[in-house]
C-alpha cells in the first residue's frame, strides 16, 4: 500500500459518512452497523462479526443519552484530526449522541483543563489529556477514578471487550494506588532519525572512518552523536549542491522551549534514577519522592537532581548543539516550525524527533523520500549520555489519554466516556493507526496490515513491535501538578539558551522555583494524596556523595563514541519482538 493511499484514507472515510444520515434512529440499525464496518472500519483485528457485535453494543448503551450534544477536546494531531472528521461523525450516526470532537492548541487544553479542576465548572465534557499530568490527576481529587466507575457507575457502560491489557500505554496512566486515571487514546515517541541514504554512501562512510576511527552508523553515545554532528556540518558540508548540517532542533524562548527539555532530555543523559517507566527515587524532571510517593525535592540539596551534573552536561551540550551544528536559523525557531525542516532534505539527524511526524515524512512530495515513496530516513533508539545507566528509561513517550472530570454532569460524563471507548475501540482503532500512526494497541501493531506497511515507515513498527519500546516513557506521577510547573521549564532555561546565563544558573533557577512551588502547594494542603513534604536542605556534597541519582560530575563526560549498523540493530529487533 502506498502512503499516498493511506494519506487519503482520512477523507475518503469522511466523504462515506457525509453521505449518510446523521441519525441511527433514521436507519436499521443493522444496516448502519453493516455499512460502517464494511465502509468505513474494512480494516480491524476483529473479524466482521466481531465488529458488528461491538457496534452493536454502542448502539445499544447509548439510547439513555440518544439526542444528547457532547463537547470533547484534543490538541492538532493527524489522529484526533480523524477522530473529528471520521469517528465523531461515525459515533453521532451509530449512537444519537451529537459530538463535537474540538481541535485545539496543546497549551489550550492544559488551560481549560487546569481551569476546570480548579473552578468546577464544566467547559468539556472529556480531555484527550497527555498522560504527563497523572501526578496532578492522582493528586487533586478531581479526576474521575476509572477502575473505580468501570465498577460502579458505569459497570454498564464499560466496553465488554475493550480489553484493557492490550493497550500498550496503560502503566503510564496508572496511579501508585494501581487505580486507572486515564485511558490512552494516542502515543508517540521520542526517537533518533537519521539519513540512511547518507549514512550508507561509502564514500562517506570511508571518510567518517578516517577522521574519527571507528564506522559511521547509528550512535549510541552522545559522543558518536556529537562526532556525526560535527562531521555533517564541518567536513562534508555540501551534498548534491546543498547545504547540509549534522543536527537540527529549536531554541526560541516560547513555550514549546519546555517541551525540547522536560520530554526527558535529562534523563536521556543519565540524570535520574533506574526504574521504568518512572526512575525511582528521582524522575526525569530530576525530582525526588519518598517511599509514600511525596514528592521531596527537585534540588540537589534536597535530594534532587533537576540542577546537577548530569542535568548541567544535558543543558550544555543542547546549548552548543544548536550553535554549532543546526542551521543558524533553528535558534529562532519554535518546535511547530522546527518539526518540518528535517523532511526538506538538508538535515543528517536528529536525537529529539518525535514519530508523530511519520505521516508527514512519508509524502512522496516531500525531499526525503523516493520516487516510489518509500523513507530515504530511518528512525532508531535515541543515543544515551555519560550518566545513563542500565534500568533507566531511555528516552519520552507521549500518551494522549482521555481523562474525566468530577464537574462534568454524570450523563454527560457517559456518554463523553462512550465516545472515549468508541475513538480506542478495536473495530475502528487499525484504521486509526494508519490514518495517525500513533499505536495504542499490541494487536494492531503485530497486524497483517502494519507488517505490509511497515516498509514505507521509517522503522516505526519495528520499534513498537520490539520489547525496547517501553524504555520510553512519559511524565511520571512524581510530578505534582503540572500545568503550573511546567512552564518553569521553558521560562529558567531560555536565559542558557540564548548565552545570557550558564546551564548552571539556570538549572539552579528551576529547581529553586520547583521547590518552592511544591513548597506552596504543601502549605496550601490542596492535595487529597501524596502531597509533598519537602527534604530540609543539605549539602549539595551530601547528596551527590550517596548512591544513584543525583549523581557526582564524571571526570570524563565524552568517552569514545560508538555506533552500531541500522540493519544489524532493526534484525535483532525483530528477532526479538515477538508477541
Amino acid at each position: 500500500m502506498k502512503a499516498t493511499k493511506m494519506r487519503l484514507s482520512l477523507l475518503a472515510a469522511s466523504m462515506i459518512l457525509a453521505s449518510g444520515s446523521l441519525h441511527a434512529d433514521e436507519h436499521d440499525t443493522r444496516a448502519t452497523i453493516e455499512r460502517l464496518v464494511d465502509e468505513v472500519f474494512p480494516r480491524s483485528t476483529l473479524s466482521r462479526e466481531e465488529q458488528i457485535a461491538e457496534l452493536e453494543w454502542f448502539a445499544k448503551a447509548a439510547e439513555p443519552f440518544r439526542g444528547m450534544q457532547i463537547n470533547t477536546v484534543a490538541e492538532g494531531l493527524t489522529t484526533h484530526v480523524y477522530e473529528r472528521d471520521v469517528l465523531a461523525k461515525a459515533f453521532t450516526e451509530l449512537t444519537g449522541i451529537e459530538v463535537t470532537h474540538n481541535i485545539i492548541g496543546e497549551g489550550d487544553v492544559v488551560n481549560n483543563m487546569q481551569t476546570q479542576m480548579q473552578s468546577g465548572r464544566n467547559i468539556y465534557d472529556a480531555y484527550v489529556n497527555d498522560s504527563d499530568a497523572i501526578g496532578t490527576h492522582i493528586r487533586y481529587g478531581a479526576t474521575i477514578n476509572l477502575s473505580e466507575a468501570m465498577e460502579s457507575e458505569w459497570a454498564d457502560y464499560t466496553l465488554p471487550t475493550l480489553d484493557l491489557d492490550d493497550f500498550i500505554g496503560l502503566q503510564y496512566t496508572t496511579g501508585p494506588d494501581g487505580s486507572i486515571y486515564q485511558l490512552p487514546d494516542q502515543q508517540f515517541a521520542n526517537l533518533y532519525w537519521f539519513r540512511y541514504d547518507w549514512f550508507q554512501r561509502e564514500d562517506l562512510q570511508k571518510q567518517f572512518r578516517d577522521i574519527y576511527g571507528y564506522d559511521l552508523g547509528v550512535p549510541t553515545n552522545w559522543t558518536a552523536y556529537e562526532d556525526i554532528a560535527e562531521f555533517f556540518t564541518e567536513h562534508v558540508g555540501e551534498i548534491d549542491g546543498q547545504r547540509v548540517y549534522g543536527h537540527m532542533d529549536y531554541g526560541r524562548r516560547d513555550p514549546s522551549l519546555g517541551w525540547r527539555f522536560h520530554d526527558s532530555w535529562l534523563s536521556m543523559a543519565g540524570m535520574g534514577s533506574a526504574g521504568v517507566p518512572f526512575g525511582n527515587p528521582v524522575d526525569d524532571w530530576g525530582i525526588r519522592v519518598d517511599e509514600q510517593s511525596r514528592p521531596v525535592g527537585a534540588s540537589v540539596s534536597r535530594g534532587g537532581a533537576t540542577n546537577s551534573p548530569a542535568a548541567v552536561f544535558a543543558v550544555t551540550k543542547m546549548v552548543e548543539w544548536l550553535r554549532d551544528y543546526a542551521p543558524p536559523e533553528a535558534q529562532g525557531m519554535t518546535f511547530g516550525e522546527a518539526g518540518p525542516v528535517p523532511a526538506q532534505g538538508n538535515i543528517a539527524q536528529q536525537m529529539f524527533w518525535y514519530t508523530a511526524f511519520t505521516a508527514d515524512m512519508v509524502s512522496p512530495d516531500v525531499a526525503v523520500t523516493d520516487e516510489e515513496g518509500n523513507p530515504k530516513w530511518r528512525m532508531a533508539p535515541s543515543p544515551v549520555g555519560p550518566y545513563w545507566e542500565d534500568g533507566m528509561k531511555v528516552g519520552y513517550q507521549d500518551v494522549g489519554s482521555w481523562t474525566f472530570f468530577k464537574s462534568t454532569p454524570e450523563d454527560r460524563r457517559t456518554a463523553a466516556w462512550l465516545f472515549a471507548q468508541f475513538t480506542t475501540a478495536k473495530t475502528v482503532s487499525l484504521e486509526k493507526l494508519i490514518a495517525g500512526l500513533t499505536p495504542i494497541r499490541r494487536s494492531d501493531i503485530f497486524s497483517d496490515e502494519m507488517t505490509e506497511l511497515a516498509p514505507q515507515l521509517g522503522g516505526l513498527v519495528e520499534f513498537y513491535r520490539s520489547p525496547n519500546e517501553s524504555n520510553w516513557t512519559p511524565t511520571g506521577t512524581n510530578v505534582p501538578d503540572y500545568p503550573r510547573m511546567a512552564p518553569l521549564w521553558w521560562q529558567n532555561l531560555a536565559p542558557a539558551v540564548s548565552g545570557d546565563i550558564t546551564p548552571q544558573e539556570a538549572l539552579d533557577n528551576l529547581a529553586g522555583d520547583l521547590d518552592n512551588i511544591m513548597l506552596r502547594l504543601a502549605r496550601a494542603k490542596v492535595f487529597e494524596n501524596y502531597a509533598p513534604a519537602l527534604n530540609g536542605e543539605e549539602s549539595p556534597e551530601y547528596w551527590l556523595s550517596q548512591p544513584g541519582s543525583p549523581k557526582a560530575k564524571l571526570d570524563d563526560e565524552m568517552p569514545q563514541g560508538t555506533t552500531v549498523p541500522y540493519d544489524q540493530m532493526m534484525e535483532e529487533w525483530m528477532a526479538a519482538g515477538t508477541r
